[in-house]
């Protein structure tokens, strides 16, 4: 049986949403937070059951997702757990014994829930439910921003996360595939110069484009294409201090260059 689930539950992971520096996951019955958190190193997981959070509710605002694994849910359960999502927070349902059909989609939407997605979640079989709690934020710029305040670490030392994002500029700007057989990649991160060089340091995705953003539009960083994700393990081990989590304000008189970074050594994408 659990061989059986495993590609029902696998089919949730492409869904989670991006997340500050750990993603808050509550796992409904508790049947697919153990796989997804085989994946995704950043998960967070609180397992509950339905009847639990029905009798009491889980604070508001407290979750990035909701995954559920064939458990059936009424009205009133969709509204608690839409209650519990933060802006932008995904509830991702699957169940391995029902059918797509426009009923799923109408009572996501009477709950509450926006950029819905219904459709079958293997091969053609079971049920994908994707449905968000609606942004407070209009702009993207500001959604990005809402999210990213959720991480207040300031140094390696007191971030309990499990990892660290550089601003990158790759050379050249190809994917691996386009390549010829004589280029390599080549990686440099966004660092300050000074008597002591520091590479600016991010706990999240999310932080890391609310500060890439305002920076581009006033040209203090230039030509970065990527943001790359190490294992703070890895950031433990690098000779170049790190400025974590900067504002553009902290760090806009400061002059710019780039530093080498080992692409071998980085995160594959999960986001």
């Amino acid at each position: 049986m659990a061989n059986e689930s495993q590609p029902f539950i696998l089919a949730m992971a492409k869904h989670l949403p991006p997340s500050s520096s750990a993603l808050r996951l509550l796992d409904l019955e508790g049947r697919a937070g153990a796989l997804l958190t085989s994946l995704r190193g950043d998960l967070v997981v609180n397992a509950a059951s339905l009847q639990a959070l029905q009798a009491t509710p889980p604070a508001e605002n407290s979750q990035d997702a909701i995954v559920i694994f064939n458990c059936p849910l009424d009205e009133n359960a969709l509204r608690v757990l839409l209650h519990a999502l933060r802006p932008g927070g995904r509830l991702i349902r699957v169940d391995s014994t029902e059918a797509p059909d426009e009923d799923a989609v109408l009572r996501l939407e009477d709950a509450g829930y926006t950029r819905i997605l219904v459709e079958p979640a293997v091969d053609g079989r079971g049920i994908l439910m994707r449905g968000e709690k609606p942004h407070t934020e209009q702009r993207t710029v500001d959604r990005i921003q809402q999210v990213a305040q959720q991480d207040r670490s300031t140094s390696l030392a007191d971030y309990r996360g499990r990892y660290v994002h550089l601003l990158v500029r790759q050379t050249p700007n190809k994917p691996v595939w386009a390549l010829r057989p004589d280029e390599i990649i080549q990686w440099e991160a966004v660092a300050l110069t000074g008597e002591n060089p520091t590479l600016l340091a991010f706990s999240s995705l999310p932080k890391a484009v609310a500060f890439m953003q305002p920076a581009v539009m006033a040209g203090f960083i230039r030509d970065v294409n990527k943001v790359v994700k190490f294992s703070k393990e890895t950031a433990q081990t690098w000779t170049t201090p790190l400025r974590f989590n900067p504002t553009l304000a902290e760090v806009e008189h400061a002059t710019v260059t780039l530093l080498p970074v080992d692409p071998t050594t980085a995160e594959a994408p999960d986001e």
